[in-house]
């Protein structure tokens, strides 16, 4: 688990970037299929990441299998314009990262944090570019 400060996009890249085990997925993304939990539901309003007034990716929250869910998708106009960068999501509890994972590729699911019997919000960053939070979700 990590803190989340005022610093949160440094925090969130700095997090990720320290996280050995990356998810990557080849091809196209497939956006809405939970590959852990197929019984997964999104909880609340998709939130968007911005970076220079352009619509840069996607955060959700879903909950099933017994576990919360975070989903980032990168959008295809920002994959496009930019080279390399990290997309890393995760759980937020409080100010407390939960289940973050990152990835080099145009999604990233968590892996399910046991967070149901408490409020939570999704969290979603690229590299140290931008971030947003959904709703919370009790």
């Amino acid at each position: 688990m990590k803190n989340l400060s005022r610093r949160g996009v440094r925090i969130l890249a700095a997090a990720g970037l320290a996280v050995p085990a990356t998810l990557a997925f080849a091809g196209p993304a497939h956006a809405e299929t939970n590959p852990r939990c197929t019984d997964s539901v999104q909880i609340g309003a998709t939130a968007y990441v911005t970076v220079g007034g352009q619509t840069a990716a996607s955060v959700k929250q879903y909950k099933g299998c017994g576990k919360n869910y975070a989903y980032t998708y990168v959008w295809q106009q920002y994959r496009a314009s930019h080279g390399s960068y990290q997309v890393c999501t995760s759980i937020v509890t409080g100010s407390t990262l939960r289940d973050l994972q990152c990835s080099s590729g145009p999604e990233v699911w968590s892996l399910g944090a046991n967070t149901l019997s408490v409020c939570t919000r999704a969290l979603g960053g690229i590299s140290d570019v931008a971030q947003k939070e959904t709703e919370v979700r009790c």
